[in-house]
């Protein structure tokens, strides 16, 4: 089964640093992320500067990117305003996210998680009728696996949501486990009535947090379910508001790691991506979350670097 491995570290991972980042350094963050083998790319997101200082500058990042067959850059949006910004800035793929509870729904973005999901329909006539390409829309429920404001999330909800946004159209569907606090089983049990909602027709993926180290035992209980999109930062950058003194995104490094021992073919250089991952802890100027990072790749001892 292909699975494909999507960068949010670039987006996600930094939307939470205290540190403002400039342009220049935004950009060689995803130059060198691409040169380390990552295809798919979440590399800003067009919200109200005001809200999100680091994402501020999201139209001069894309201006800024070297563009390359087969590499893709998708731009986050959270409602209508902020996917005309991204089809302005040429973006190759569109998210969109939704909180599945009404608490988190308000609090995040304004509004009732139904009258947002009626928004993100026009925005996604918007998009389909754009221009000269057919850019992909992906939707990603947060709080799918629990609220900081609800607790429990009802998984029937959850499955209702998967099989409207799939029956209206959305290329892609990603569960977010946004404050990190899901086991293994809970993981393959919602993908897997999720993939059963959609009939298979529409690929089903996971954006994991390592709040509570279950970030990668619960991509393996995804993966065995039949998930193909994972999402992931490198280094583990990022975290949660709502989830104080909480660890960010599963790290890319470590998943990959874990995916190639396991012969899951990621096409990513490993050691390239360790180095990344050193560099943007350079560049944040704190102590990044991922493991491999630190550990290296598994070598007998003695074993040169390929």
């Amino acid at each position: 089964m292909a699975i494909k491995i999507q960068e949010v570290g670039p987006r996600d991972g930094l939307q939470n640093e205290r540190t403002l980042l400039s342009t220049e350094q935004k950009l060689e963050l995803i130059h060198r992320l691409v040169e380390a083998g990552l295809r798919f790319i979440e590399a800003a997101s067009f919200v109200r500067p005001e809200a999100v200082p680091q994402m501020a500058d999201a139209d001069a990042v894309f201006r800024g990117l070297r563009r390359r067959d087969g590499i893709v850059y998708a731009g986050l949006a959270l409602n209508r305003r902020g996917v005309e910004r991204a089809l302005q800035a040429d973006v190759d793929e569109i998210h969109l996210s939704l909180g599945v509870t009404e608490s988190f729904n308000r609090t995040n973005q304004g509004t009732s998680p139904e009258d947002n999901f009626q928004a993100f329909l026009a925005a996604l006539a918007d998009v389909r009728g754009s221009g000269d390409r057919r850019r992909p829309v992906t939707i990603t429920f947060s709080v799918a696996f629990g609220c900081p404001f609800e607790g429990a999330v009802d998984e029937g909800r959850v499955v209702e949501w998967v099989r409207r946004a799939a029956e209206a159209g959305f290329d892609e569907i990603i569960l977010a486990d946004t404050i990190g606090v899901a086991d293994p089983r809970h993981v393959g049990r919602l993908v897997r009535r999720s993939r059963e909602a959609t009939e298979g027709r529409v690929p089903i993926g996971v954006h994991l947090h390592n709040t509570r180290n279950t970030g990668l035992a619960n991509a393996y209980a995804a993966l065995e379910n039949g998930a193909t999109t994972f999402d992931a930062s490198v280094g583990g950058l990022g975290g949660c508001p709502f989830a104080p003194n909480a660890t960010g995104n599963i790290a890319t490094e470590d998943l990959v790691y874990m995916f190639e021992r396991m012969g899951v073919a990621t096409g990513v250089d490993l050691d390239a991506l360790i180095d990344v991952a050193r560099w943007a802890e350079k560049i944040v100027g704190h102590p990044l979350e991922g493991m491999v990072m630190k550990a290296g790749p598994f070598r007998p001892l003695g074993a040169r670097r390929p």
